[in-house]
């Protein structure tokens, strides 16, 4: 064995990990991750800004974090002018990820890192430190139909081609939370993994509280804000207790509970998990990170796909189908009408233990470092 493999033997890996910065999800679907790399010794540093900095930060504070410029996406007060808003910011998001790439090309040069775990940045490639790309959308659904769809999946693996490795956030076989957006009929050119559901959090039996309500409110502005609105106006005619958690883990000002509604800006993972736990119902955006969640602490849930978000829609309308989560919409929401509806839902939790995938993803990309 040569002088430098000892080396690669004998000290820690520095590896970064990169959330986008599309609401919180992408970060706390890293935190699994993170805390892999940290199980196998490596040196973990954090990229990112705003909200999604202020979460990871709370989550581990031992670690390095570098500050990186997020895409900056926001969304439309109207389903129907979602798309026109997303085309509008486009020519910034490619500029940012050409930004984010030269970025990383310096970062490695001065910080020396070993790999790169990118959550949906697509910038975060590099030519020789080896470079892993996190996504659960492989397909990615349109408003405008099938042709559209392809064009998206051949500029998605455009992208994604570039990379190591592609490891996709969901269970092998018919069996899985995302359906066509994982597992497409056309696949990426690079090694595709599936390292199973990530979630943050535990089982832990805690005993629930008849009628108890968890809002988890997240997502770009202005549709939290929008969202956020209706539940409190529907909420305040509520008979039972609810928690309201509003995804706002950067802001210091609050709305003041009540002895019977409690809101927060932000929940530790261990406070969330508890709070996930107690409430009898979970009310929620059906973003894929929360579906994880509630799928791994198998959860009655109502989801509230953002309008015009087709991903979220497409989630909602599969996981309702399936019978795993009562999809409402949100123009319109009310709450009693939503509450009746879920009573009559049949319930049925899919099974989404771990078979190690993510384990066995981490193992091999630290064995390919050595």
């Amino acid at each position: 064995m040569t002088e430098g493999n000892d080396e690669k033997l004998l000290r820690r890996f520095r590896i970064l990990v990169a959330p986008l910065d599309w609401g919180l999800g992408h970060a706390t679907r890293c935190i699994p991750i993170v805390n892999e790399l940290l199980g196998n010794d490596c040196d973990v540093w954090l990229a990112g800004e705003g909200s999604q900095e202020a979460l990871l930060r709370s989550e581990f504070p031992q670690l390095s974090f570098l500050s990186l410029t997020g895409y900056n996406i926001e969304y439309s007060r109207t389903s129907g002018g979602l798309l026109l808003k997303l085309l509008l910011q486009m020519p910034r998001v490619l500029s940012s990820i050409r930004a984010e790439h030269r970025w990383l090309n310096r970062i490695i040069k001065s910080h020396g890192f070993d790999a790169v775990i990118s959550d949906n940045r697509f910038g975060l490639y590099h030519s020789y430190t080896p470079s892993i790309f996190i996504t659960h959308q492989l397909s990615i659904k349109s408003p405008l139909g099938k042709w559209n769809e392809r064009i998206l999946r051949q500029w998605n693996y455009n992208y994604i081609n570039r990379f190591k490795e592609c490891w996709v956030p969901d269970l092998m076989g018919e069996n899985n939370l995302a359906g066509e957006l994982s597992h497409p009929a056309t696949m990426p050119r690079i090694p595709v993994k599936y390292i199973d559901v990530l979630s943050r959090f535990e089982k832990k039996e805690e005993r629930e509280i008849k009628d108890q309500l968890l809002f988890i409110l997240s997502g770009p502005e202005p549709q939290r804000t929008v969202l956020e609105n209706k539940i409190i106006d529907e909420v305040s005619h509520y008979p039972g207790t609810a928690t309201i958690v509003r995804g706002l883990p950067s802001v210091r000002s609050v709305i003041p509970s009540t002895g019977m509604i409690k809101f927060y800006n932000h929940l530790s993972t261990k406070e969330l998990n508890e709070e996930i736990e107690k409430a009898d119902w979970v009310i929620s955006r059906s973003g894929y990170s929360t579906i994880m969640d509630l799928a791994k602490l198998q959860k009655k849930s109502i989801l509230i796909p953002t309008p015009g978000q087709t991903e979220q829609e497409y989630l909602a309308r599969e996981l309702c189908q399936k019978k795993i989560a009562l999809w409402v919409d949100q123009k319109g929401f009310s709450l009693t009408l939503s509450l009746d509806k879920a009573k009559k839902f049949p319930y049925r939790f899919c099974s989404v233990s771990n078979s190690n995938g993510l384990h066995t993803a981490v193992k091999g990309l630290l064995n390919s470092l050595r």
